[in-house]
C-alpha cells in the first residue's frame, strides 16, 4: 500500500546515467579550451622561436643570462656571448625569449 523510497527513485527512468555524467563531460570540455588548449598552442611557439634562432640573436635564458647569440649547435645547444670574451652554451629549449633579432643574411 505504501510505497518504498527504493521504489519511487527507480521510477526515475532510464535517462539517470546519461544525465549524472553530462556534468563530467562538460567540466572536462572546459578544461580542454581554457588549460590544455592553450598551453599547447604556447609551446608550439616556444618551438618555433627556438628553431628560428640564428647568429647575432639577442636573448635571454630561463635563468635570466641577456647574451647575443654565436653559434647554433646541431646537438641542441647553443653558445651565447653574455659579455665580452665570456661564452656559454646553453640547451636551446631554455632560451626564454629572443630580445633583438638580426635580420637574414641575403
Amino acid at each position: 500500500m505504501f510505497a518504498t523510497p527504493a521504489y519511487a527513485q527507480a521510477a526515475g527512468g532510464l535517462g539517470g546515467g546519461l544525465t549524472s555524467m553530462m556534468p563530467l563531460v562538460l567540466i572536462f570540455g572546459i578544461m580542454y579550451f581554457l588549460m590544455i588548449r592553450p598551453q599547447q598552442k604556447k609551446i608550439k611557439q616556444h618551438q618555433a622561436m627556438v628553431a628560428a634562432l640564428r647568429k647575432g640573436d639577442q636573448v635571454v635564458t630561463a635563468g635570466g643570462l641577456i647574451g647575443k647569440v654565436t653559434k647554433v649547435g646541431a646537438d641542441n645547444d647553443v653558445e651565447v656571448e653574455i659579455s665580452t670574451g665570456v661564452k656559454v652554451k646553453v640547451v636551446q629549449h631554455t632560451i626564454s625569449q629572443v630580445l633583438n633579432k638580426t635580420e637574414p643574411a641575403k
